[in-house]
Formats: structure tokens, sequence, C-alpha cells
């Protein structure tokens, strides 16, 4: 699989979000120094309420600029089977028989991405997955408690 595919496609993603989020904030700004918005009585929060939104995805859109710089100066490198993992690898894991793929990136854990008809997911290496994936090479497996149910792990492949 080519990674410089799967960066073009996270940062495609996150510059369609920004966009979304630019769009939304701009109305959500009109809304907070509209004339409607002024307060009639001391109870009345309309403006405050839209200052505070439009102000929260403003720094959700400044959030997801600095994920998409970090995106763009990201170099893609192939890992070896006994490469341990990274920032940057492409890992294929096995839990309790369903496997996945995850991108260890720097930011936006939780985007999901298709590529060649396979659903990545990225996760960053403070994600408690990717806390556990850190410094792992394949073929490696370990078992998890997750929500009370011990889950068997087996990392298939990294790349």
């Amino acid at each position: 699989m080519k990674k410089d595919r799967l960066l073009k496609q996270i940062i495609a993603s996150l510059m369609e979000s920004l966009s979304v989020l630019e769009k939304a904030a701009k109305a959500s700004h009109a809304e907070a120094t509209h004339e409607s918005s002024k307060a009639e009585n001391k109870y009345d929060t309309r403006g405050l309420e839209a200052a505070y939104l439009a102000g929260g995805q403003a720094r959700q859109a400044r959030d997801l600029m600095d994920s998409i710089k970090q995106y763009e100066a990201m170099t893609p490198r192939d890992f070896s089977p006994a490469e341990p993992i990274d920032l940057g690898a492409l890992v294929e894991l096995d839990m309790d028989g369903a496997r996945s793929f995850y991108f260890i990136g720097p930011k936006s854990g939780g985007l999901e991405i298709q590529l060649q008809r396979r659903e990545i997911m990225v996760i960053t290496p403070q994600s408690p997955l990717g806390q556990n994936l850190a410094g792992k090479t394949a073929a490696q497996s370990w078992t998890a408690k997750v929500g009370g149910v011990n889950i068997k792990y087996q990392i298939i492949s990294v790349v």
C-alpha cells in the first residue's frame, strides 16, 4: 500500500473538514454580531452563546490547520518487520479474529480513511491502542482488558 496516497487522503479529508468548519464559524460569527443577537434583557444570552460557539469553531479550525501542516510535513517511509512501531507506521492488527488497519499519525486520531477497499483508522501515539503498539514489532501479541473483557491482539504486519 502506498503511504503517500494515504497521507494525501488524510490531508484531503482534513481539508474538507476545515472547509465545513470555516463555513460554520463564519455563520456563527455573523449570528453573534448580528443586530438581532443584541441582548433584550439580562437573561437574553443568544449573542453570547453564538460568540462562544464561533470562538470554539475558530479554535477547532486552527487545530485542523495544525494537523494539516503536520501531515504535509510527514515523509512516508516503510518499516521493516523487525523495526519497532512508531509514528508513520501502518499496522494490520488482529483483535480476537477481526482484522483492522491503523495508521499512527501525529494528530486527528479517530479519522477513518478508505483506501484500496480498506478502512484505515488514524490513531495517535497518545491513544491507548497507540501506547500499546509503540515499540512492538510485527508478529508480537498481547492481551488487554477492554470494557471488562480480555481481548487478544496480534500484529499481522507493519509497513
